[in-house]
């Protein structure tokens, strides 16, 4: 019996080993975070220079931190009610630790001359031009040539 045990788990050690294992077609990227945006009516300038001002600025921020890789704003052209007006993406590289998110955040609001009270309520203020409806985060599948 204590054979039997022996050859049964070198066999399931021989098909788990790396070598004799099918790759996966695939290999993790990028990860991206999408907030899904309501613009309220009348508000599609106000929130457009927002976007253009204040947010590419903390953007490109982080880009050349190299805390993100790339950032995007898109409009949901063809959407039916009750989707979001547009979709805020930014692409990231790496997940943080607690402590560096700290830090980071730290870095950001001496950069944007701010603090965690005023950037909170700027974050309000702006609940005048449109609703954040949520959010997403997603990693990106780089799939391999077969």
């Amino acid at each position: 019996m204590k054979r039997f045990i022996v050859a049964g788990l070198a066999a399931a050690l021989a098909y788990a080993s790396p070598g004799l294992a099918q790759s996966s077609s695939y290999t993790p990227g990028s990860y991206w975070t999408v907030s899904s945006i309501d613009i309220l009516p009348g508000q599609a300038e106000n929130y457009a220079d927002f976007l253009a001002g204040q947010w590419k600025r903390s953007q490109e921020f982080a880009k050349s931190k190299g805390y993100i890789e790339d950032y995007f704003v898109l409009a949901n052209v063809n959407g039916p009610d009750g989707e979001p007006d547009l979709y805020l993406v930014t692409r990231f590289k790496e997940m943080t630790t607690r402590a560096e998110d700290q830090r980071r955040t730290t870095e950001y609001e001496a950069f944007m001359k701010s603090d965690p009270h005023k950037l909170e309520a700027e974050s309000g203020a702006r609940a005048t031009m449109r609703t954040q409806k949520g959010s997403m985060l997603l990693q990106e599948l780089m799939l391999k040539a077969r």
